[in-house]
């Protein structure tokens, strides 16, 4: 024991304190990343052999396919890097079927991208004064500024392919927007300045049944099972027909439709990247990247009219 003498205004005060020799500090972090590889190495030693390697594979797996983003997401930053500066504007249209993995490949091309550079819109149902006003309209509000980009999860298209089969908007609305979207585009990018990309992402009804039915599964993604998608698979007929019009109309060598094969999520996220790092030139382009476009997952939209002509000659339906 030790004495110590503290000296205040007033009397002297003795305070006796007991020194303790130091144990070493374990950091709370520490500590529990400890707690957590124990309970792991635990869960693992209590499964059986296959159902530890299924584990193993799986999380390896999703490393590997993280890290072979990672290049092309640090060139995406170079891109938005070079848009900011040069004032220019880049539009990109994630459309398709439901469940077909549009979020996913959104929330990968922007997961180390400036927040202040670019915005995500999602619009829902239009209101009563919306829905009596121009179909563009509101997306147009939502259009970047000088130097930002924005991505749209469903663009305007919804007139295209969910709005009439589901029957949300009159033959004629269908007809005046096929009839005129495609100058209403022309005129978004005359200004030399405004890039707009459209693509859309292609999953087969199989793999679309199976992630439905993970999310009727899954309490983390029951929120994105709508009455829409309950109605998909019925309805996959209808909107194959609709796709295909879609395609054969609005289509152009200006304004090009880029077809996503997205039954593996992993690959039509790449070749998302790519197509998307191919749209502008840009400088500090990393030349050993592999940027070329896998045309197994990737076709133009003029080719998948074709492919579909032939299904349907074929198969009499158009498949996807």
């Amino acid at each position: 024991m030790t004495e110590v003498e503290i000296k205040l205004k007033g009397p002297r005060v003795r305070i006796r304190d007991v020194v303790k020799k130091a144990e070493p500090r374990v950091e709370p972090t520490t500590a529990a990343k400890q707690d957590r590889s124990i309970q792991i190495q635990n869960i693992l030693q209590n499964l059986r052999k296959k159902e530890k390697n299924k584990i193993i594979e799986s999380a390896l797996l999703k490393y590997y396919e993280a890290e072979e983003l990672k290049p092309y997401q640090a060139e995406l930053i170079k891109l938005q890097v070079h848009i900011e500066k040069t004032g220019k504007k880049l539009i990109i249209l994630f459309d398709g079927r439901d469940a077909s993995g549009k979020g996913g490949t959104i929330r990968r091309v922007t997961r180390y991208m400036n927040e202040k550079r670019y915005r995500v819109v999602v619009l829902g149902k239009p209101n009563e004064d919306q829905a009596t006003e121009l179909h563009m309209k509101r997306y147009i509000e939502h259009f970047p500024h000088a130097g930002e980009i924005v991505l749209f999860d469903r663009s305007w298209y919804n007139r295209a392919m969910v709005e009439p089969v589901m029957g949300f908007c009159t033959r004629r609305q269908y007809q005046q927007f096929m009839k005129k979207v495609i100058s209403y585009e022309e005129n978004f990018i005359a200004d030399g300045k405004t890039t707009l990309l459209k693509l859309y992402f292609s999953v087969s009804k199989e793999e679309q049944a199976s992630r439905f039915e993970r999310r009727k599964n899954d309490p983390l993604r029951q929120w994105k099972l709508s009455e829409v998608d309950l109605q998909a698979q019925e309805l996959w007929d209808e909107f194959t027909k609709k796709k295909f019009r879609l395609l054969q109309k609005t289509h152009t060598k200006t304004l090009p439709w880029y077809i996503i094969r997205s039954d593996d999520k992993h690959l039509a996220r790449l070749e998302t990247f790519k197509i998307i790092l191919n749209s502008v030139r840009y400088i500090g382009r990393r030349r050993k990247l592999n940027f070329n476009l896998d045309p197994k997952i990737v076709i133009p939209g003029d080719k998948e009219v074709k492919i579909m002509k032939k299904n349907w000659r074929k198969y009499g339906k158009y498949e996807y």
